[in-house]
């Protein structure tokens, strides 16, 4: 069975210093989408977004949502690569952004920044 995956080659955009950004790169992050077409999707920065539904919902109305195409990826497996290869980057997460660490939160990551490969997964 197969597994896409997120190679990280660039340093992503966003509101993360500059530093934690680039920790991501030569990563392979868990995707949760099932194709390896990039998709379109509604985002907000990390720190300055909405964090609740009715917040995200409200901001959505008002337009301050972006449009961005990219890859939606496993937040929790994310972290989880981050921090065995960074773990003061994935500390930092942890400080600034601890609900994305919950199971079923994505990250997006822009087309451009990566490459989607397939990792096989052993199992029954």
């Amino acid at each position: 069975m197969a597994q896409l995956h997120l190679h990280v080659n660039f340093v992503p955009p966003g509101e993360a210093p500059a530093w934690v950004r680039e920790k991501w790169v030569g990563l392979r992050l868990p995707m949760a989408q099932p194709s390896a077409e990039p998709m379109t999707k509604l985002t907000a920065g990390v720190l300055t977004g909405p964090r609740s539904f009715l917040a995200r919902l409200l901001a959505f109305y008002k337009g301050r949502l972006d449009v961005t195409e990219g890859y939606l990826v496993d937040a929790p497996g994310a972290f989880d690569v981050l921090e065995s290869a960074h773990p003061e980057a994935a500390a930092w997460w942890k400080g600034h952004r601890p609900d994305l660490f919950r199971p079923g939160r994505k990250l997006v990551f822009p087309k451009g920044v990566g490459n989607v490969v397939q990792q096989n997964t052993h199992g029954s």
